[in-house]
This record gives C-alpha cells, sequence and structure tokens, in this order.
C-alpha cells in the first residue's frame, strides 16, 4: 500500500529509500525544496520500500526542463496550471516488480485530488517500457532520450486525467482503504 508521508520518521524513511537507490544507479543526489505530496510504499509487514514525490512544475523555473523540451511542449504549455512534476520514483531492489503499482497508483491518487491533468517526468528507458507495456499508462514522450544526472533518461509526459476519470481501464489501480475513506469523508 501507500501512504502520505506524515513525520519526520516518515521523511527520513522516504529519503532513505530514494537516496539508496539513487546511488546504487549512480544518479545525483537532489533534495527537493518545495513538494506538493510524499508517498511512501509500506508492505504488509511493515516495510518501508519504495517513495514518490509530487512536485510544483513551471514552464519557466523547473530544473526537469534542462533534460527535456518541456517548457515548448503544446500539451504542457495549454495546460500549464494543472501539470505537477513526479520525481523519486523508486522501489528498493528486494521489491521492484511487486509495488509499481502502489507507487503509479499514488501518482493516480494525488492528480485526481490535486486535479492535474499531467505530470512530467525523467523515466529509465527500461523502467518507460514497463510503464508503457505491462501497465498500459497514458504517456507520451515529449523529447529523445539524454543523459541527465548520472544516466540515460526519456523526458515523458503522464496523462493523469485520462487515468483517474478510466480506473476501471487499469486494473492494477488501488487506492488504501483508509485513503478511499478519507476521500469520501472530505467530499461528503
Amino acid at each position: 500500500m501507500f501512504k502520505r508521508v506524515e513525520n519526520e520518521l516518515e521523511l527520513a524513511m522516504f529519503n532513505g529509500i530514494w537516496t539508496t537507490v539513487w546511488m546504487e544507479k549512480g544518479f545525483e543526489l537532489e533534495f527537493s525544496e518545495n513538494a506538493l505530496e510524499r508517498f511512501v510504499v509500506v508492505t504488509a509487514e511493515g516495510h518501508y520500500v519504495g517513495t514518490s514525490e509530487i512536485k510544483p512544475y513551471s514552464l519557466i523555473s523547473s530544473s526537469i526542463n534542462d533534460a527535456g523540451p518541456f517548457q515548448t511542449y503544446p500539451k504542457v504549455i495549454e495546460a500549464a496550471s494543472a501539470i505537477a512534476e513526479i520525481d523519486k520514483i523508486a522501489l528498493l531492489r528486494p521489491y521492484r516488480g511487486r509495488y509499481i503499482a502502489d507507487l503509479l497508483s499514488s501518482a493516480v491518487y494525488i492528480a485526481e485530488k490535486l486535479q492535474m491533468k499531467y505530470f512530467v517526468s525523467l523515466l529509465e528507458p527500461v523502467f518507460l517500457r514497463a510503464l508503457r507495456i505491462t501497465y498500459q499508462v497514458p504517456l507520451e514522450k515529449v523529447g529523445e532520450k539524454v543523459f541527465y544526472k548520472g544516466d540515460d533518461v526519456v523526458p515523458v509526459l503522464f496523462n493523469m486525467e485520462q487515468m483517474y476519470r478510466n480506473k476501471q481501464r487499469y486494473e492494477w489501480l488501488v487506492y488504501p482503504q483508509e485513503t478511499v475513506l478519507a476521500t469520501t469523508g472530505a467530499e461528503g
């Protein structure tokens, strides 16, 4: 399941997971000052195994624009106020594969909550292929593969609105029970 980072302990777990994965892969560490939301993936046994972070996106000042032509992409320009960046998508090595759905679900959940149309991101080519083929995630390449801060990445645009408006198409999509209850309670 996924859960919001809500305290200092969970933030420490969050930072421990993504920095471990980044160092293992040879990525440059880049801590975010402004996050809209941070999530951790927690196993049924209580192990913290994955992370995702949603950050504000700006056509003018987001550093992700250095790696891909997001600021000139028509869909990004048109929906500028309804776009965020998804970063720090990480799973500890023993848990890769099994918990990707939880990471993706956290992204869809927060996109719906914040009414975001798109997320921009930089993805490893192999991970991009898995998202497209295995999970049928609606995304499009915004530019060509580039070497950026330690690895080859592809700049992509996730169509988040398509996923949260058509949840039945995504069998892997799961919101934790307490998240569903909290969302229902907040709206009702």
